[in-house]
């Protein structure tokens, strides 16, 4: 009987679980095309590039299309700090993962300075080529 008891409880919150998931209203924005730039190599001679596909979490789906009319401003963002960051913090791991937090940073300042909200909840780099 106890069991019983166990297995209904967790069979409610599961249910529980997935209304509340599916009453979230989060979305995605892609950039396209890719965001692509040059980024510092280690020598003056050599110039390295890198591609990376660009999805914007959003935190309300009825914002995508203030996310839309303030894409060229984001992607010009993303851009800048992409092609500021040395070669060697581009082709790690955890460089990517720290200008991934700077595209975080950055997008959520400048959509609070253009709307009063921050809008997005995270940034995801789908694809991320470099040479």
């Amino acid at each position: 009987m106890r069991f019983l008891a166990v297995l209904i409880c967790a069979i409610g919150l599961q249910f529980t679980s997935l209304n509340s998931y599916a009453a979230s209203n989060i979305g995605y924005y892609g950039f396209e095309p890719d965001v692509i730039t040059n980024y510092i190599g280690t020598s003056a001679k050599k110039m390295g590039y890198v591609r990376v596909t660009v999805e914007l979490m959003i935190q309300d789906m009825g914002n995508l299309a203030v996310v839309e009319h303030h894409d060229p401003l984001l992607r010009d963002a993303i851009v800048e700090i992409l092609s500021k960051e040395p070669e060697e913090k581009v082709k790690s791991l955890t460089g990517r993962e720290e200008i991934r937090k700077k595209c975080v940073a950055e997008v959520k300042k400048l959509l609070k300075q253009e709307t009063g909200n921050e809008i997005i909840k995270d940034i995801l780099f789908t694809k991320y080529l470099y040479h």
